[in-house]
């Protein structure tokens, strides 16, 4: 499972999507540096990858998976505010809240 971001950047890398191919290598790094495959902190993640993270989990979150139902997306907000400054961008997840507020 850890290897999709590498396998993912590597594609990309070879049809010449160099920066495509980070934003994908980047988008399970967390920023407090905990993250996956090159434990990068805070601004060392491209804003693209910070973006994709947030989206990508809040998708995650709110839709049926095999495993398990969907969150109600009031709770999948409230997951990101918690792990926001943690995992997740505190700006990225805050711009989130303002366009499911809008």
């Amino acid at each position: 499972m850890q290897t999709h971001p590498l396998v993912g950047a590597e594609i990309l890398s070879s049809w010449g999507l160099d920066g495509p191919a980070l934003f994908v290598r980047q988008h399970h790094e967390n920023v407090d540096g905990s993250g996956y495959p090159d434990a990068l902190a805070g601004e060392a993640i491209a804003l693209e990858s910070r973006i994709i993270r947030v989206a990508d989990s809040f998708f995650a979150m709110t839709l049926d998976r095999p495993y398990r139902n969907a969150m109600s997306r009031s709770d999948a907000i409230e997951e990101l505010e918690r792990c926001a400054g943690t995992q997740f961008d505190q700006g990225v997840v805050d711009a989130l809240i303002d366009l499911e507020g809008a």
